[in-house]
């Protein structure tokens, strides 16, 4: 029996059992995709990468509430991976140069004491190798999305099930069988040529939309932000940008990402709980964020085919970072962004946003005889947002029975702990 616990890495701390368990899945939500990249490249196959992280992860929940939590928790995943694959490599009786060398890697880096991960503001390249395969387009569109979420993103087979209102077991066919697909055709752990990048771009792109999602607005759990996933969603954003200079729609998905990303310093308040857009402390914002986010969308708007969907949203969002406070927000301007949005790329969600901002220009009345329309329509039914808009209008109309109501609703469907408890206040406000 091979021992997984790697002998370089014996500086723990010594946590209690609940302690080491959140360790666990906080390393592996910020470390899993680069793991599993790296595994990849090192086996040759993805779906036995992910699986050799998978069985790494349940030592770590064995062992560390007992031993400790490593000082280099990545690192200690990435080894028991790494002897895993060797422990199977040689059950099959396949002791070959590729055993060798990747156990002589190993021991390599154990012996000279070398972090068995990266810089974290280095480019690793495994980990878009690992966003392409996930994009690949022998996959399905909801496969792509399912398991670039799953081993880039570090969500949960829950928390994707969530995203895209679907059961879970929706969401666990379509990574098992988008692995499967992946090793039927052979696909190779590499970037695509320069040709073949153009069509895959706006899969990919979509992806670090919705993990960049997550990270705003968490769909389940504790927390209401999960930032290291936002962090991720922009490195890799810049990343696409270095490769792709010549594409608009990186560089103002990019100018998206960091101008919203540059209001979570004041989206929280000490105790974790949500602070709506105007009750935010404006100098808080990161304004660095800021500078950087109207330089990407001034290189899109300076490449001159004019602005897509996430262009047009990355113009809302300078609006927001731009302005003093929300009354001297242009909310005339940020309504037409919403329509030409909406004729872009229409949706449900871009109808909700425009009713919020003409709630804003124009008044809550208008705004109302939107949401009602979506309501009739049934597009957002279990989509906690379109009652706590439609309360949140009855309240400014004076209808508090009504607001109570909504919000009430709006608070049963929430699947985050931060977002309904607010909401739950709301209901509470709005009976007074």
């Amino acid at each position: 029996m091979t021992d997984s616990s790697p002998h370089s890495e014996t500086a723990r701390s010594a946590p209690d059992t609940g302690s080491a368990e959140r360790a666990v899945a906080a390393v592996w939500r910020i470390e899993s995709a680069r793991i599993v990249g790296a595994l990849t490249r090192m086996v040759g196959d993805f779906g036995l990468a992910e699986d050799l992280a998978q069985e790494a992860l349940v030592d770590a929940l064995r062992q560390w509430p007992v031993d400790g939590v490593p000082r280099k928790a990545g690192a200690w995943l990435t080894a028991v991976a790494k002897r895993k694959a060797i422990d199977r490599w040689r059950r099959q009786e396949r002791l070959d140069e590729r055993v060798a060398l990747l156990a002589h890697d190993l021991e390599q880096e154990q012996r000279e004491g070398r972090d068995l991960l990266w810089d974290p503001d280095a480019v690793d390249d495994d980990v878009l190798r690992l966003i392409f395969i996930s994009c690949h387009p022998v996959l399905s569109k909801e496969a792509q999305v399912a398991l670039t979420l799953r081993v880039v993103g570090g969500l949960s087979s829950e928390e994707i099930a969530r995203a895209f209102l679907v059961p879970t077991a929706t969401v666990q066919q379509r990574i098992v069988r988008a692995k499967k697909t992946l090793s039927a055709a052979n696909v190779p752990f590499e970037v695509p040529s320069r040709e073949e990048r153009a069509p895959r771009i706006g899969a990919i792109l979509g992806v670090l939309y919705l993990i960049f999602n997550e990270a705003h607005a968490a769909s389940s759990g504790p927390d209401w932000m999960r930032p290291e996933l936002s962090d991720e969603a922009i490195r890799l954003g810049r990343v696409l940008a270095a490769l792709m200079p010549q594409e608009p729609e990186v560089h103002g998905l990019l100018a998206l990402m960091e101008l919203t990303a540059a209001r979570f310093g004041a989206r929280v308040d000490r105790h974790g709980d949500p602070v709506l857009l105007a009750d935010q402390d404006r100098r808080r914002w990161d304004r660095g964020r800021i500078s950087r986010g109207r330089a990407s969308l001034a290189t899109a708007d300076a490449l001159g085919r004019g602005r897509r969907a996430y262009g047009l949203q990355a113009a809302i969002a300078e609006c927001h970072a731009v302005a003093a406070s929300v009354e001297e927000t242009d909310w005339e301007r940020i309504v037409l962004l919403y329509e030409a949005l909406g004729r872009l790329s229409p949706s449900p969600v871009v109808e909700l946003n425009r009713a919020a901002a003409v709630a804003m220009a124009t008044g809550p009345a208008s705004a109302l005889l939107i949401i009602d329309q979506l309501s009739s329509s049934g597009a957002l039914h279990g989509y906690h947002l379109l009652p706590a808009t439609r309360g949140e209008l009855l309240r400014r109309l004076g209808r508090e029975e009504e607001a109570r109501s909504e919000f009430t609703v709006a608070a049963g469907l929430a699947g985050n702990d931060r977002e309904r408890s607010l909401l739950e206040r709301k209901a509470r406000g709005a009976q007074k």
